[in-house]
C-alpha cells in the first residue's frame, strides 16, 4: 500500500477508561476482533475487520482521563512541517510530533474552531488496511460552529479544494484531494447542545444500519440521529456507552439523487 497523499484520512483511534468494555461493544456492533495490547506503547490495541487493521483503542495516559472521543488522523509526509503549518494558520498543536517506534510519527492538534484531529506520518504502519467494507472506516465530517474559520484552516494546511453542497437546508462542504472528496464539513445547528464543541465525526461501515443501531442501543449506546436514508447510504449517529460519538453507514442502501456541488474559489 503506497503512503497516502497529504491530508488523506488514514487512521482512527480512541481512548477509553474501560478498554475491555469498548472492545466488547465495538466487537459486537462492528464485528471487530483485537490484537494483543502493546505495553510498550501504553497498551495500544489494534482492531481488525476480517483480519485487516481498521482502528485502535487505548487506555488514557495518566492525567489524560476525560471524555472518550474518536480521533481521526490525516496523512502527512512530514509531521513537523505540518505542525508548523497548523500553528501558522491559527490552529493549536496539543501534542508535538512524537515518533512511535518505527511505526511512524504522530501529533494531535485543534483547528481554530475547536475540532481536535491527529496527523500521522507513516513509517511501518501506513494506516487503514481496509476502507468502506463492513467494520472499516468509510467517511468523516468536521462538525463546526465556525465554518468560516474551519474552511480557511483545513484547505490552507492540507491543500484541499472545497465544494459547497447545493442544499438550502444545510451548510455543508466537501474537501477534495484532486477529484476525490476525502472529508465533509458540516455547520453545527442549534440542534446541538451549546456545550458540545466542534468535533470530527467518524463513520464506520456496516451491512445493515438498522441492525447495527439496534445492537448498539441494546449495548448502552445513545442514538443521536437517524437511521436515515440518503444518496450516500443509510446512516445513523450514535454515542457509545463511554460517550464517544461515531456514525454507522450502510453504503449499499441509497435513496434519492446526489445533490449538486459548486466549486469554492
Amino acid at each position: 500500500m503506497a503512503v497516502q497523499p497529504e491530508g488523506t484520512p488514514c487512521w482512527a483511534d480512541a481512548m477509553f477508561s474501560d478498554v475491555e468494555g469498548a472492545k466488547s461493544f465495538y466487537g459486537d456492533v462492528l464485528g471487530w476482533t483485537f490484537g494483543e495490547s502493546s505495553s510498550e506503547y501504553g497498551n495500544y490495541t489494534q482492531a481488525y475487520a476480517n483480519g485487516k487493521a481498521v482502528a485502535a483503542v487505548v487506555p488514557p495516559m495518566p492525567g489524560q482521563e476525560g471524555q472518550s472521543a474518536w480521533c481521526l488522523y490525516l496523512a502527512s509526509p512530514d509531521a513537523a512541517a505540518t505542525a508548523a503549518k497548523i500553528r501558522s494558520h491559527g490552529g493549536e498543536v496539543l501534542m508535538d510530533p512524537m515518533k512511535v517506534g518505527d511505526f511512524g510519527s504522530m501529533l494531535i492538534a485543534r483547528d481554530p474552531a475547536g475540532a481536535v484531529f491527529g496527523v500521522w506520518q507513516a513509517g511501518r504502519h501506513e494506516g487503514f488496511e481496509a476502507r468502506a467494507v463492513p467494520g472499516a472506516y468509510c467517511w468523516a465530517e468536521i462538525f463546526t460552529r465556525e465554518p468560516e474559520r474551519t474552511d480557511a484552516f483545513f484547505p490552507a494546511v492540507f491543500g484541499y479544494h472545497a465544494k459547497q453542497l447545493e442544499d438550502s437546508a444545510i451548510d455543508f462542504r466537501l474537501y477534495d484531494l484532486g477529484q476525490d472528496p476525502v472529508l465533509g464539513r458540516m455547520k453545527m445547528t442549534d440542534d446541538f447542545p451549546p456545550e458540545v464543541p466542534s468535533y470530527v465525526n467518524v463513520y464506520f461501515t456496516v451491512d445493515d444500519c438498522d441492525a447495527a443501531v439496534a445492537k448498539a442501543t441494546e449495548r448502552g449506546a445513545i442514538l443521536r440521529f437517524g437511521p436515515m436514508s440518503s444518496p450516500f447510504g443509510r446512516f445513523a449517529a450514535l454515542s457509545d456507552p463511554q460517550g464517544a460519538a461515531f456514525s454507522v453507514i450502510d453504503v449499499g442502501t441509497t435513496e434519492g439523487t446526489m445533490p449538486g456541488a459548486t466549486e469554492v474559489t
